[in-house]
């Protein structure tokens, strides 16, 4: 099995790092694959709206949202993480989050997702609600853990004097393992829940 782990902070070793590489250590003991990317220092543009993806499979701009997309089709689990700037997440990662999920037409129903959000002390819950939208219109199952999945601090680095924090991504991975697991083992027997035709219904007719 793996997880893809996506870091949307901008400093190498910052808070986010530090909350993705506690999980790391979990997965790797439950014999789970990760590969962290971090896109937070990149130049990524937001969506458009133009319409391509729906005729080429991908999306119109050829950067890394298009290079990560097959690794996301392959990937058991997803983790998000990013810092909390004005109680909302770096606007570098949800460029990038909405043209992935928007651009790519592979189904993303029992692919489990987790966010994490790292912050000197507000907004985080906001940051963490914002980041879970993702998997909810996707069908993807949201993990949870003991508190919700935050960790703080400011410097870079500092989020490894939160004990609590540490212990939340620790029982994040363990808990994403075990339902990653158990999706795994109830596709086995039972295979996918079925699914209905999309109805599209607008507001305005």
């Amino acid at each position: 099995m793996k997880v893809l782990m996506i870091n949307g902070s901008p400093h190498v070793n910052g808070n986010s790092f530090v909350a993705l590489n506690e999980m790391t250590k979990i997965f790797d003991g439950e014999n789970i694959e990760t590969e962290v990317v971090r896109i937070g220092n990149m130049d990524i543009r937001g969506c458009t709206s133009c319409g391509v993806c729906h005729k080429t499979g991908k999306c119109v701009f050829d950067d890394i949202v298009n290079e990560i997309a097959d690794k996301f089709n392959h990937a058991d689990g997803l983790v998000v993480a990013s810092p909390v700037y004005y109680a909302s997440a770096n606007a570098t990662l949800i460029a990038f989050l909405t043209r992935l999920f928007y651009s790519t037409h592979f189904d993303k129903s029992m692919k489990v997702g987790a966010a994490v959000v790292a912050g000197r002390r507000g907004g985080l819950s906001a940051t963490f609600d914002e980041l879970n939208k993702f998997f909810t219109i996707s069908g993807m199952p949201v993990v949870s853990s003991q508190y919700w999945n935050s960790i703080h601090g400011l410097m870079p680095g500092e989020a490894t004097q939160d004990e609590e924090g540490l212990q939340i991504m620790r029982t994040l991975a363990r808990n994403m393992s075990f339902l990653m697991k158990s999706i795994e083992l109830g596709k086995q027997e039972y295979g996918l829940p079925e699914k209905e035709s999309f109805k599209q219904t607008n507001f305005i007719r």
